[in-house]
């Protein structure tokens, strides 16, 4: 099983914008996937009942964007469902850390869902809630 962490830039003067990292077993997908892209705004994908929730029925969910100044709108998306006790990730494409494609993960539900929870609520008490993404 694969751990999960969410973080998020909080903005300028770091980064042009708010937008959220995805960790999977330490590393960033949205960078490995794709170096153009940057993860939402995580009022986007944190909010209650949010796109990352986990659903029965497997779901598309844009997790990232490629940057303002990109040459055409480009973004990551991910295929999220829940399958009794564990949370897949599929329609991912991004290298491993042997170099391999790494094509889907699994979490445990209880895990994935804390971190969610856990990064929501660090973000409920600062304004990177709020704002463009």
């Amino acid at each position: 099983m694969s751990t999960l962490l969410i973080s998020a830039c909080p903005g300028p003067p770091t980064c042009a914008a708010v937008h959220t990292h995805l960790f999977v077993d330490g590393l960033d997908v949205v960078a490995r996937s794709d170096s153009r892209l940057v993860g939402l705004c995580p009022s986007r994908l944190l909010r209650p009942g949010g796109p990352l929730y986990p659903t029965d029925t497997p779901c598309t969910v844009e997790v990232a964007t490629q940057e303002p100044s990109g040459p055409a709108p480009d973004g990551l998306t991910v295929r999220i469902h829940v399958q009794g006790e564990t949370v897949i990730w599929s329609g991912l494409m991004y290298p491993g850390p042997d170099g391999r494609v790494i094509e889907e993960v699994r979490f445990r539900l209880e895990q994935y869902l804390g971190e969610v929870e856990r990064a929501y609520a660090a973000l409920r008490g600062s304004s990177s809630v709020s704002g463009p993404g």
